[in-house]
């Protein structure tokens, strides 16, 4: 749940500076924090298919 908070914190910052970085890096932002929210969700998902076998 920290995770969450702190990507969507993170999110807050990058959206907030976005009108003042060029389109390139918000870009390579925006891939990196979706891919480390792909990244989170994957592993809680196969924790959670462990819990139930």
């Amino acid at each position: 749940m920290i995770a969450l908070v702190a990507a969507l914190l993170l999110l807050g910052v990058v959206l907030g500076a976005v009108t003042q970085l060029p389109l390139s890096v918000t870009f390579v932002a925006a891939v990196a924090i979706a891919g480390w929210l792909t990244a989170f969700a994957v592993r809680e998902q196969l924790a959670r298919h462990r819990r139930s076998q």
